[in-house]
């Protein structure tokens, strides 16, 4: 927006260079285009033909120094042009404070150059109030965003507006710069993408990693699962196996305690009723002596059978 005002500003004066044929006019016409308050680019002026005739005038040839100045110069330019060329002509007023503004938007670049003090001499201001009001004036016209610290003293700057113009063959250093930040943009980029290409393969192997380790907990739970079930099998079957016997062991005890019970109670006083008979058979069963005192002799296991049979009656 800056930059169109000050364009707009400047096409009067490109107007009146058709007709500035003569050098003093055209001299004159530098002197009111710098004194302008609204204009800050004048690069468009200072390749207007009439304006470069100004370099074979000796009268006249300063004019066109002090516009190349307004264009890509500095105060500080100015100061030195001034001490090695006298005839350098005299700045009034406004274009000495527009010379201050222009030469603080190329100060601005470098943060080194806005303390109070280094203004103040890069300026040639008598004193900080000087520079303050320098700066103030610039934030108005729009030319900067910043902020003063006097504490510090110290201007922060956070906006310049692009009203400088080039400077003759200042294209191709540019042009380096600008192919060495792209070159290292480049690097950084293709450092970051390698960076992120082996974040990620090592988030896909942790990610196989788990996922084999999931399968073998897996594996290794079903495993016994299928263990515990075939312990629990085997372990019903050698029960059911040793109940059978048992059972059977039983049985064949019944049977042979009820022929005793049959013999015993011809002997006795009656017949006792099928269930006693059972329970009676075993009982003499249950107390049959073991294997080591059955071995004393039929007789002996015979008379001991009798004497439970009538305690038991």
């Amino acid at each position: 927006m800056e930059q169109t005002k000050a364009l707009n500003a400047l096409e009067p004066y490109l107007a009146l260079t058709k007709s500035a044929t003569a050098p003093r006019a055209a001299a004159d016409l530098v002197t009111q285009a710098t004194s302008n308050p609204n204009t800050y680019v004048f690069a468009e002026l200072l390749q207007a033909p009439q304006i470069q005739d100004l370099v074979q005038s000796p009268e006249y040839a300063p004019y066109l120094s002090l516009l190349e100045i307004f264009s890509y110069g500095t105060f500080a330019g100015y100061t030195q042009a001034l001490n090695n060329t006298p005839s350098l002509p005299k700045l009034n007023d406004a274009q000495a404070l527009k010379l201050r503004q222009l030469s603080l938007l190329t100060l601005a670049r470098d943060p080194h150059n806005l303390s109070y003090s280094a203004l103040q001499q890069a300026l040639s201001l008598p004193d900080a109030r000087a520079v303050e009001d320098l700066v103030i004036s610039a934030i108005y016209a729009g030319l900067i965003s910043a902020q003063l610290d006097p504490r510090h003293q110290t201007i922060h700057v956070s906006g310049v507006s692009p009203l400088r113009d080039l400077e003759p063959n200042s294209i191709p250093p540019m042009l380096t710069a600008l192919r060495s930040w792209s070159g290292r943009c480049s690097d950084t980029l293709a450092d970051l993408e390698s960076q992120i290409s082996a974040i990620k393969a090592a988030a896909a192997e942790r990610a196989a990693e788990n996922a084999a380790w999931e399968q073998t907990q897996a594996r290794m739970v079903e495993e016994q699962r299928r263990s515990d079930l075939a312990l629990a099998s085997a372990a019903a079957s050698v029960h059911g196996t040793r109940q059978s016997r048992l059972v059977d062991a039983a049985v064949a005890r019944l049977r042979g305690g009820g022929n005793g019970a049959q013999r015993s109670g011809k002997r006795g006083s009656g017949s006792l009723e099928a269930g006693q008979d059972s329970d009676e058979a075993m009982d003499l069963d249950e107390e049959e002596p073991d294997d080591g005192e059955a071995s004393g002799g039929v007789g002996g296991s015979s008379i001991g059978k009798k004497l439970r049979a009538r305690r038991k009656l």
